[in-house]
Order: structure tokens, then sequence, then C-alpha cells
């Protein structure tokens, strides 16, 4: 099922212990592709990265490279993408995954400078448009097809008191795929996004320490989100990570062919769109 032996990926945003991008990368590592994996650098506080991220990928039979730069800088994606060519010889698959993390952002917008604002789009918007670029670049060059997956929200459908700078990156993210969708559709590249609620990955913590009261700490205002999340979905839990991944090998594959410009939300059922 949804096979992808000789493909090859790239995945930013990958460095996550458990995050999204690390269990993207190994899904489609297990279906037979060939990875190329991007971060900032190679830990993240300390904890294992991207070398760890590799060590996985080449564990399941797959080639794995371990690419560092910021997706909001042109040069740099340029020569990430230019490392991955220079390995793999050929790109078949892009997930803009990278993200800014959850802190000064997460206020009212009376409070919300621009500076936080300005982060959150660079990273998101600015990230996701330079590295479709080189990605479609490259994959109109090969005349073989491809397929792009940008990480959206359910939060890029519906806005979120204190989320707005968030929100308004997701929403781009969103509109930038229709359009991305109908010029790529020629060369047969496919474009879509993946819209995810909340998910039981690291980034939580960062949202509770943002957002919590003064009168909780980080990790009990942490286990009140998931508790209130929770009560909320139909399907009875939080989005996991594996549930993103096999949506994303899903349509990296022969099988999403004719799919393409849709914003598919994975959330138990908690926005019915």
């Amino acid at each position: 099922m949804y096979e992808l032996s000789g493909k090859v990926a790239f995945i930013t945003g990958a460095a996550g212990v458990a995050g999204i991008g690390r269990a993207i990368a190994l899904r489609l590592a297990e279906r037979g592709a060939h990875i190329a994996v991007n971060d900032l650098r190679p830990t993240q506080a300390g904890r294992p990265g991207l070398p760890d991220v590799v060590d996985e990928i080449e564990a399941l039979g797959a080639r794995g490279l371990a690419v560092y730069g910021d997706v909001a800088d042109s040069a740099q994606v340029d020569v990430m993408f230019a490392q991955s060519m220079a390995h793999f010889g050929r790109l078949d698959i892009l997930v803009n995954n990278a993200g800014a993390p959850a802190g000064d952002d997460r206020v009212p917008i009376v409070e919300l400078s621009e500076a936080a604002f300005d982060l959150v789009q660079r990273v998101n918007v600015r990230g996701t448009f330079l590295c479709s670029r080189a990605a479609a670049r490259l994959m109109i060059g090969q005349a073989a097809g491809g397929r792009i997956i940008n990480i959206s929200s359910t939060a890029g459908k519906q806005g979120v008191a204190r989320y707005a700078a968030y929100c308004a990156s997701k929403f781009a993210i969103r509109g930038f795929t229709q359009s991305l969708a109908l010029e790529l559709a020629a060369h047969q590249i496919t474009v879509n996004a993946i819209c995810p609620g909340l998910i039981a990955s690291e980034r939580i913590d960062d949202m509770a320490a943002a957002l919590r009261p003064a009168d909780l700490s980080t990790a009990e205002f942490r286990q009140r989100m998931i508790d209130q999340a929770t009560q909320t979905i139909p399907l009875g839990r939080l989005a996991e990570t594996g549930d993103i991944a096999n949506l994303a090998a899903f349509l990296s594959s022969e099988q999403a062919s004719f799919i393409t410009g849709k914003s598919i939300s994975v959330d138990g059922g908690l926005h019915l769109d």
C-alpha cells in the first residue's frame, strides 16, 4: 500500500523528537522512499535531532540525508535543495512542515507585537513559498510529476482567539496551496494541504507555556488543554503524529494522483467541512 520505492522526499522541520516531520519521514521511508530531512540545527534543546532521524530512516532500509538551514532564507533554501539533489539525484516529494514555535504570538491581537507576528509569517508562509518554489522548479525540470504537501491546520479553516498570527499563516498556506495546485497541474505535480487539529506532540508544551494562566504550571495547563480538547472531539482522542504521517503517505502515492488543491482536516471529526 502506498508504494514509494525509489522516490525521494524532502521534509522540513523534522528534528522534533515526537513531531510531525519525524513521523512523516519514517512513514515515507517505511514505504521505500529515500529522505532528506531539514531543520535549523542538528538538535533541539540538547535532545536528539536530525542525526537520529537519519539513523532511523536508514534502519528501515532507506537512504537518509540531514540538511541544515533556514527555510525562510532563499539562499539557504537553494543550498539545501542543491545538497539533496547532489546526494539523491532527483526530487519527487516535498513536505513543508517547518513551523514557528508557539510563544510571544499567542496573545490577544491588541497585545501582539509586529516582531512576533512577522516571525510566524516568515517561517510558516515565506518558508512554505520558498521551499515550494525550489521544489517545483526541480520537479518541472525532471518532467516526471511530483507531490507537494503543505502542513496547514484546522486553525487555517477557523479562527481561534489568541492565535491570530498562527491562524493568518495557516489560512495563507491553504490559499497558496490552491494557487500552486492550479499552476502545477499541467506538470502532473499535485499540491495539497494537511490540516491537523491539536496533536499529541511536543508542540503542546510550547503552547501550554505560552497560554497558561499565572496560577497553573505548564504541565497542569498542558493536561487541561488535552482534557478539554479530547472532550470535544467526536472520535474521543487527540490526533497523533502517525495520523498525519498516514495521510502524507497517501498523498505522496500514485493512489492520490487525481487529488490536488485540497486542504484535508485530520481532527477526529471536530470540524466537518
